[in-house]
């Protein structure tokens, strides 16, 4: 279950990226603009203020998040981005932080573009993270003789979820865009107790925290505490560098 307030507890290192997405797509006048995966709205609403004459379409597969994203004034919809396709009018796609959640994500993104209007744009970025020391150690823990029994099925066992931005570069290339795809670490200084076990708490841990019972789960937040504390290491300010990579892709369809 996603916990909205969690996840926005860093929501100015989360917006970042949004921002910078959105920032290389140059529709002038798009008639419908999509967000898949909007979470609690908090960056969907910008959406709305940058084209005010489009029509927004926001959905989630979390009803916790399309919950809070309605609170917000959005008319969100629950729905898997396995199941979306595009109206006839669309001309705007954009998912942010969503597709690594989806296996198949990349046959989605070879079928959109034959389903979008000439001219359309898509909007997608990932977190390339899955290699650091964050989703290591949480694999290992995992893995542990201990814990693999009650987590037999999770998440990011394997450090190839997504691809890197040549990839994704030449896919929706050949699927006929113009695309521009690129990757960037931001180094992200934290705070407060245990701050990267609180990032990941609001995203890559949700489905582990899903599968345990609450005893269970504060067992293995407490083994996770000093194998993060030795990865990601208080600095004598009391904050925490968090090196976070992430891949963009913005393509037009041509």
């Amino acid at each position: 279950m996603w916990d909205p307030n969690k996840y926005l507890a860093f929501a100015d290192h989360r917006g970042r990226p949004f921002y910078e997405l959105l920032s290389r797509v140059d529709a002038r006048s798009p008639r419908r603009v999509v967000d898949l995966g909007c979470g609690p709205g908090n960056l969907t609403v910008s959406l709305a203020e940058r084209w005010p004459d489009a029509v927004l379409e926001a959905s989630d597969s979390s009803p916790e998040m399309v919950e809070a994203a309605r609170e917000r004034g959005l008319d969100a919809g629950r729905q898997d981005v396995r199941d979306w396709t595009p109206k006839p009018d669309t001309d705007v796609v954009v998912s942010n932080a969503t597709l690594q959640w989806v296996p198949e994500h990349r046959e989605l993104l070879r079928r959109w573009p034959a389903q979008l209007p000439s001219g359309a744009w898509i909007a997608v970025q990932v977190p390339g993270n899955f290699d650091a020391s964050s989703h290591a150690v949480v694999r290992d823990l995992a893995s542990s003789d201990r814990w693999s029994r009650l987590l037999p099925d999770a998440p990011f066992r394997e450090s190839k979820v997504v691809d890197d931005p040549t990839d994704y570069a030449g896919l929706l290339a050949d699927a006929g865009c113009a695309v521009d795809a690129w990757e960037t670490t931001y180094v992200q200084q934290l705070t407060g107790e245990n701050p990267v076990l609180e990032w990941i708490t609001g995203t890559a841990l949700r489905p582990v925290k899903d599968a345990l019972s609450t005893p269970e789960w504060d067992r293995f937040r407490e083994e996770l505490v000093p194998l993060l504390d030795e990865a990601y290491p208080r600095r004598p300010d009391g904050s925490t560098f968090f090196p976070f990579r992430r891949i963009f892709v913005v393509a037009q369809v041509q």
